[in-house]
């Protein structure tokens, strides 16, 4: 791991304290997006300010990171975020090939003083699909493999 950059924290801090206090728009949650020593993109918890379950602070910056470069995969690039990353969005971290994630606040911060139960979804992921509190349960495989195959036979396919 390279050493992080306070003025790179400091700022997913400042825009934690836009969404939370200042807009009122989500949690008090910012991030940033860095390649090399500049912020590419940044994002804020706009879940109530955009009726967007999934408008959390570090999907909010890796979405905007992907058009601002041009491509989904973020490689080299460093995730700074005011707390401890979600499933959510620590899955889409992977998802974006984040090289690295330097946060402030833990998840048990964000339960303790905003009430998040993220710690609940951690726990939730562990579970079997069988015991989940969301039901799940396959329904037209047939015919959802049927275009996979047609997907695994094409040459010029998306490889993401």
């Amino acid at each position: 791991m390279n050493h992080p950059n306070p003025k790179f924290m400091a700022r997913a801090i400042e825009l934690s304290r836009l969404a939370g206090i200042e807009k009122k728009s989500g949690g008090v949650f910012g991030a940033v997006i860095v390649k090399g020593d500049e912020i590419i993109a940044e994002g804020y918890n706009r879940v109530i300010g955009d009726n967007d379950a999934t408008c959390h602070a570090e999907v909010d910056a890796i979405r905007k990171a992907g058009k601002i470069t041009g491509n989904p995969l973020l490689e080299g690039c460093v995730l700074y975020t005011s707390a401890f990353c979600c499933p959510m969005c620590l899955c889409a971290a992977y998802w974006g090939h984040i090289k690295e994630i330097y946060y402030a606040a833990t998840v048990d911060d964000a339960k303790q003083y905003g009430d998040f139960s993220d710690v609940d979804y951690y726990e939730e992921m562990k579970k079997t699909v069988e015991e989940r509190k969301i039901k799940c349960s396959e329904f037209m495989r047939k015919e959802a493999v049927e275009v996979w195959k047609e997907f695994s036979k094409m040459s010029d396919r998306a490889r993401y």
